[in-house]
């Protein structure tokens, strides 16, 4: 009768583990969603500008024009598209080996896909910062759309480290 409950505590503890692996998973799809999508990843008194548009305030009109700057542009556009590929694929590819996995088996294959999503953020992240003030006055600071970017990095590499690290117990 004890040896039950301490399989059923076991059972819990790793139920809340699983809960907290696809918290932290889904956290950080969000902030990449976020972060690509939303147009403050420089902001400034007079134009903000994102991984889209690069927006000003001329005459008491609101102008945009597209991000058509160069390569580096669409370098940084096609790796955060991807980050978020590769993590919303890790997502399912989690769901589909705690299905499917056997006993001891490593969820290898997610946590890869889900660390190439951080490497992706980050190199998009580091060619923004490199590359932006050619492309964005001066004036302006980064936006909070570009530090929720930076924050996803870490939380992408940490869950895809836990999903190669993680055995599946039951």
């Amino acid at each position: 009768m004890d040896l039950r409950c301490c399989v059923k505590a076991s059972s819990g503890k790793m139920l809340l583990l699983l809960l907290g692996i696809v918290i932290l998973h889904a956290a950080a799809l969000v902030l990449l969603f976020v972060s690509t999508i939303v147009s403050a990843w420089t902001t400034g008194s007079t134009s903000s500008s994102d991984l889209w548009n690069n927006c000003s305030t001329i005459s008491g009109g609101y102008h945009c024009d597209p991000a058509y700057t160069g390569e580096w542009i669409q370098a940084v556009q096609a790796l955060m598209i991807l980050s978020i590929i590769f993590s919303f694929i890790s997502l399912f590819l989690f769901f589909c080996q705690l299905f499917t996995l056997q006993k001891g088996g490593r969820f290898f294959v997610t946590g890869v896909f889900q660390i190439l999503a951080s490497l992706f953020v980050m190199s998009g992240a580091v060619i923004y910062t490199v590359m932006s003030p050619n492309w964005v006055p001066v004036s302006e600071a980064y936006g909070w759309a570009y530090i929720l970017a930076w924050v996803a990095f870490p939380l992408a590499l940490i869950s895809g480290l836990i999903y190669v690290i993680l055995r599946k117990r039951e």
